[in-house]
């Protein structure tokens, strides 16, 4: 594909830059659904465990499947999508999206909905990067204050509101709704794209050199470290005998990924792109982001589910008070990405994020929705800050034949750093609650003046268990000692992320300000 197939043509009138957005506007709405359902299922895994008789392991494979399949689509879609063009690429990932929901809506056991959602994962995975690099190859520069806040907004939004839209469609309706939802849009947005773009030509003579090897390895390097990543925390790392094989795995194909992106003549990953300092620091950028992004997300909801003990549709609707001030500061991020030194913006966006982390490293157990209110506008304010000006310095200024392979590397990183996050974040609250609880513990001990007094205190409010009294207050002591540490868990992870914050804004003097837009240059 020749450079000139993808940028604007010159002269073009209004009508066809009315069509270009109309189209892009349509794909934007299949990245949305691809990347709400990632979250969508998280409010509602209990229900589909009992509708596919499934056990406690089974279930978490609904998300983990999916997450693994598309980790590794999002990358080669790059390669497919130059291959294909972007209107046959993004018209078979959302058509292909669409039936497998259909099938997850119509499984009858855990074994179906797994295939059905890595399958949905896979082959939806293909619309992300091909949307990012729709908007930076097709749009002129000075459209980008447009055009980055959609995609920002979308790529940050549809996460954040996955679990409240899940909650209330498992309440109204039941968790077939999950998957039926996405039927209508997905035909309307296949036959969109299908009537609309035609942004570049496909060039078919990729697929003959496709390099098979390099494929496999990058799925098993991809796949294993997701798997590693999503199952370690729980099943104890390295104590596991599946965490090790597929450590070794990881290691064994990322080299092979390696080597063949190097010495293959169409590797399916391009990694030139590492070569261009913004984009190297936009994508650690986007992978720092990716923690604040999918590690918020999980800890807020976690919190009010294990120590507030709230049912999947109040944490959405606590929730969706980050979702309301993304989308109010989506334009305005956008007007002031055109203003300010984007690097600022990024510092702006990162303090932000630290500051909001920094209010809830105070939290106790009677946090409610109102002390969680002011730190969740600062993330999705902070969220629109960061994700603008990263997207604009990583992708807005590499050539436009570099964009689509550059797209998918920016977006896996993105949701690897939310993976590592994740990992990290379930093993920090695992390991100091059991240290705060041991702790609480020595001081909850027999001898001590005010545990004697506290049990003596409570067996007395239970003295209508007669001889048992006394052994219900032991019990009631344990359950606060033991929320007290989970509290303080939390507590623990919320200041880590401060510090991981602040050390983000040191780091973005490291991005280079792009040079003003010379005459003529079209696109870029």
């Amino acid at each position: 594909m020749s450079e000139t197939t993808a940028q604007p043509q010159p002269g073009a009138g209004a009508g066809t830059e009315g069509r270009k957005m109309v189209a892009f506007i349509c794909m934007v709405f299949g990245m949305f659904m691809a990347i709400l359902d990632i979250q969508i299922v998280s409010a509602s895994l209990a229900e589909i465990q009992a509708g596919l008789s499934a056990s406690a392991d089974e279930i978490s494979w609904v998300q983990t499947s999916y997450l693994i399949a598309e980790v590794i689509m999002i990358p080669l879609s790059g390669y497919l999508s130059r291959a294909l063009s972007t209107k046959w690429m993004f018209a078979i990932s959302a058509g292909g999206f669409t039936f497998m929901s259909f099938m997850c809506a119509t499984a009858t056991s855990i074994d179906q909905m797994i295939v059905y959602r890595a399958l949905q994962g896979f082959i939806g995975g293909g619309m992300i990067p091909t949307v990012f690099a729709s908007a930076y190859a097709v749009f002129p520069r000075e459209k980008q204050p447009v055009v980055a806040p959609i995609i920002g907004l979308v790529a940050t939004l549809a996460p954040t509101i996955g679990p409240t839209v899940g909650g209330y469609l498992t309440e109204l309706f039941s968790w077939h709704w999950l998957f039926l939802v996405n039927i209508v849009p997905g035909i309307f947005v296949t036959i969109a794209t299908i009537a609309l773009v035609d942004f570049d030509e496909p060039d078919l003579s990729l697929l003959d050199r496709f390099d098979w090897s390099g494929l496999l390895f990058m799925a098993g390097f991809l796949g294993s470290l997701e798997y590693v990543l999503e199952e370690g925390a729980a099943n104890d790392w390295f104590d596991d005998g599946l965490i090790v094989f597929f450590t070794l795995v990881t290691v064994g194909c990322a080299v092979g990924f390696f080597w063949r992106c190097f010495s293959a003549r169409e590797p399916v990953v391009d990694l030139k792109a590492f070569s261009n300092r913004n984009f190297a620091t936009g994508s650690a950028f986007s992978f720092a982001m990716g923690i604040g992004l999918y590690g918020l997300t999980y800890l807020y909801p976690i919190y009010l589910a294990r120590v507030r003990d709230y049912s999947a549709l109040m944490i959405g609707e606590t929730m969706f008070v980050t979702g309301i001030a993304m989308f109010l500061t989506a334009p305005v991020a956008g007007r002031v990405s055109m203003k300010m030194d984007p690097r600022l913006m990024i510092a702006l966006g990162f303090f932000g994020f630290g500051l909001g982390t920094y209010m809830a490293s105070g939290i106790t157990s009677e946090w409610d929705f109102w002390e969680l209110f002011v730190p969740q506008i600062l993330r999705g304010v902070s969220l629109m800050f960061c994700m603008v000006p990263i997207t604009n310095l990583s992708l807005g200024t590499l050539p436009v034949t570099s964009l689509k392979n550059a797209s998918g590397l920016f977006n896996v990183t993105r949701n690897l750093g939310g993976a590592v996050g994740l990992a990290i974040i379930n093993t920090m609250l695992s390991n100091r609650a059991d240290l705060h609880a041991a702790r609480l513990a020595e001081s909850v001990t027999w001898g001590r003046p005010a545990a004697e007094e506290a049990i003596a205190s409570i067996t007395q409010g239970l003295s209508q268990l007669g001889p048992d009294a006394e052994t219900a207050a032991i019990y009631k002591i344990g359950q606060i000692v033991s929320q007290q540490a989970t509290v303080m868990s939390f507590a623990d992870v919320f200041f880590a992320l401060t510090v991981l914050f602040a050390l983000l804004i040191l780091a973005t003097p490291l991005m280079r300000k792009p040079a003003p837009v010379p005459a003529g240059a079209g696109g870029h």
